[in-house]
């Protein structure tokens, strides 16, 4: 796969590799035509964030051992839908966000203020 970007035009990195995440698993939030969610935007998931993304239907937290899903937990670093990330912020539950780890792709969705004022200033787990 070609490097991909992030939301600066820079080489898009990690997001996250324990859990694994991307839609390609390969803990980076890269993207093609087949993933029709857009799994673009590398969020640091809260409390808050899993329990509203349960609630609209999108568990996050029930480990599904037969796709070596253990369950998100807070602090996690997952590749998530833009969809869902901004539908989150439309109800003040969005998670902070590693924009360095966001896919350039996420703009289509999701406006870059929105995502700077989401910002994760934390040290990457990779």
């Amino acid at each position: 796969m070609e490097q991909q970007l992030n939301i600066f035009g820079e080489p898009l990195i990690a997001c996250s590799n324990n859990p694994l995440t991307g839609f390609f698993r390969d803990g980076c939030c890269n993207t093609d035509e087949t993933d029709s969610g857009v799994h673009t935007v590398c969020v640091e998931v809260t409390a808050e964030f899993l329990d509203f993304s349960y609630n609209v239907g999108n568990d996050l937290i029930t480990p599904v051992p037969e796709w070596d899903f253990k369950g998100l937990k807070p602090g996690d670093k997952w590749c998530l839908c833009a969809a869902r990330f901004l539908e989150a912020y439309e109800n003040d539950a969005a998670p902070k966000v590693v924009l360095e780890a966001t896919n350039e792709k996420t703009l289509e969705i999701v406006p870059m203020d929105v995502l700077i004022k989401h910002a994760s200033y934390s040290k990457q787990n990779q």
